[in-house]
C-alpha cells in the first residue's frame, strides 16, 4: 500500500504535466485542388473584445514586426475598413490607412472609439453633432493633440463618434478641424469595451505618399 502511495505521487498531474498552449479553433476548408478537407488553426486573440480577435488573425503575429515592417504588408493586402489593431506589448497600436492624410487621421480616430465600444452598435443622431478645433506644432503632435481632444470630449462629454469628417487640414499652422456624429454613450444600450486611457508618441509613424497614407499610434488602456 505505501509503494501505491508513493507510485501515486510521483505521477504528473495531467493539468502541469504539459505546457498549456494558447487556445485554437479547428476551422475546417476543403481543398479545390483535392477535394480534401483540411483544418486550419486559428488561434483567438488576447482579450475579450472582437476587435482584438480580428485583429490577430488579420494583423498579429507570434513574433510581432517593425513598424516599417507592418506598413509593408498592409499596404501589400489593405483591409475593407480604414483601420485596424495590431499587437503590442501591455498597450494597443492603432494602424490607419486613407488615400490621404485626412482619411487616416480620421481612421484612427473612429478606431479609438471602436475600441471603446464597438461603432455597429453606434447610431447618428442628427441634431447632436460635435465640432473640434486642434492646433499643433508639427505633423505628430497634430496626430497627439487631436486624438487626445476626441478623447477629451469623449470621457467628459461620454460623445462617441461613429462617422467623422476633417472639414479643415491646415499644414502652416498645424491645424485641424472637424465635425463628428453620433450619440451619447449610455451603458444600458452600448457595449462597454476596453477604456483607453491616452494617447502616446510611442513608436508613432506617418508615412505619406502619393496615393496612401499610413498613421501609427499606440493608445494606453
Amino acid at each position: 500500500q505505501r509503494e501505491r502511495r508513493t507510485k501515486r505521487r510521483r505521477e504528473p498531474c495531467p493539468e502541469t504535466a504539459e505546457p498549456v498552449e494558447p487556445t485554437s479553433v479547428c476551422v475546417p476548408s476543403v481543398s479545390d485542388d483535392t477535394g480534401e478537407t483540411k483544418c486550419d488553426d486559428v488561434r483567438n486573440h488576447e482579450g475579450t473584445s472582437d476587435t482584438r480577435e480580428a485583429s490577430k488573425r488579420e494583423g498579429g503575429a507570434s513574433s510581432r514586426p517593425s513598424g516599417e515592417e507592418q506598413l509593408q504588408d498592409a499596404t501589400e493586402e489593405p483591409l475593407a475598413a480604414n483601420y485596424e489593431y495590431l499587437d503590442h506589448t501591455a498597450d494597443i497600436q492603432i494602424h490607419s490607412w486613407g488615400k490621404n492624410i485626412e482619411e487616416a487621421f480620421e481612421g484612427a480616430a473612429l478606431a479609438m472609439f471602436n475600441y471603446m465600444t464597438p461603432l455597429d452598435g453606434v447610431s447618428i443622431q442628427e441634431d447632436l453633432t460635435r465640432t473640434y478645433e486642434v492646433q499643433a506644432h508639427d505633423m505628430q503632435s497634430l496626430l497627439f493633440t487631436f486624438l487626445d481632444e476626441l478623447l477629451f470630449v469623449f470621457s467628459t462629454e461620454y460623445f462617441v463618434c461613429c462617422d467623422l469628417k476633417i472639414t479643415k487640414f491646415d499644414r502652416e499652422n498645424w491645424m485641424i478641424t472637424a465635425v463628428g456624429r453620433g450619440e451619447t454613450f449610455h451603458r444600458s444600450t452600448h457595449e462597454q469595451g476596453t477604456e483607453v486611457k491616452a494617447i502616446t508618441y510611442s513608436a508613432m509613424q506617418i508615412n505619406e505618399k502619393e496615393e496612401r497614407t499610413d498613421v501609427l499610434v499606440i493608445v494606453d488602456i
